[in-house]
């Protein structure tokens, strides 16, 4: 989905994300909660018509390669996948305060995310901070762009724009050092990027703050999405032709 085209772009601003109490928020170390998968199935829902959006819960350890997890299937491989989109991670304390915010209880897996954690802010992480976890290592490079599947698939009224509004979107990793990691893992930030360019920061810039993309250039570890998208906005600011290159 191209980030321009989405129901969020345009002035208006992103909704507060509710904050939770010190008491309901004791100190955890940062781990896995779960490590998900997912296969491709016929689906009702985006243009496809099939998607391998829901993720369930894997017992023991996965292998981790280069372009994912072992068992993990994706259909639209224009759009998913690659190196730069080869985990999906997405924080637990996240998903409870969307229930809280739905009314419903989402459980690890449902947003289609590979990795839940629990004691990690995401959100926070910075683009190019790398992570240990079991023995893999893996670098945050993008952010998720919400899309009609996930829409489909979450069955809530405006979910896309709603889920864009309050811009917590998880964080895409590419993977550094192939390995194996299981619930329970800690995830260790074992490099942290010096700057302020954080998931939720691009998220931003991907979508309602897009003059702010060149400055996302200073980390040489972003998505060729992103790095493309940076691109296009200096050109455009210099009067030089856009490129008609597909946002993946």
């Amino acid at each position: 989905m191209d980030p321009r085209s989405h129901p969020c772009s345009g002035p208006a601003g992103f909704v507060a994300w509710p904050a939770r109490s010190a008491a309901s928020l004791p100190p955890v170390a940062a781990h896995l909660l779960s490590v998900n998968v997912g296969r491709v199935v016929d689906v009702p829902w985006g243009k496809l018509g099939r998607s391998g959006i829901d993720k369930r819960p894997v017992a023991g350890p996965v292998q981790v390669h280069r372009l994912g997890l072992e068992g993990d299937e994706i259909a639209d491989t224009k759009h998913h996948g690659g190196p730069d989109q080869a985990v999906y991670a997405y924080a637990a304390e996240d998903l409870e305060r969307w229930s809280e915010l739905a009314g419903r209880t989402f459980v690890a897996g449902q947003f289609g995310e590979n990795l839940t954690t629990r004691g990690l802010d995401v959100q926070d992480a910075r683009l190019g901070e790398r992570w240990a976890v079991g023995s893999t290592l893996l670098e945050v490079c993008d952010v998720r762009i919400p899309c009609a599947v996930f829409q489909g698939f979450v069955d809530e009224p405006r979910w896309v724009r709603r889920f864009a509004e309050h811009g917590v979107v998880g964080a895409y990793l590419r993977v550094v050092q192939e390995g194996v990691v299981q619930a329970g893992d800690p995830v260790r930030v074992v490099e942290r990027r010096d700057h302020d360019l954080t998931v939720g920061a691009a998220f931003r810039a991907l979508t309602t703050d897009r003059a702010r993309l060149p400055s996302f250039q200073a980390e040489p570890r972003v998505s060729a999405k992103i790095a493309r998208q940076i691109d296009e906005v200096r050109n455009h600011s210099s009067g030089a032709p856009r490129s008609d290159r597909p946002v993946g």
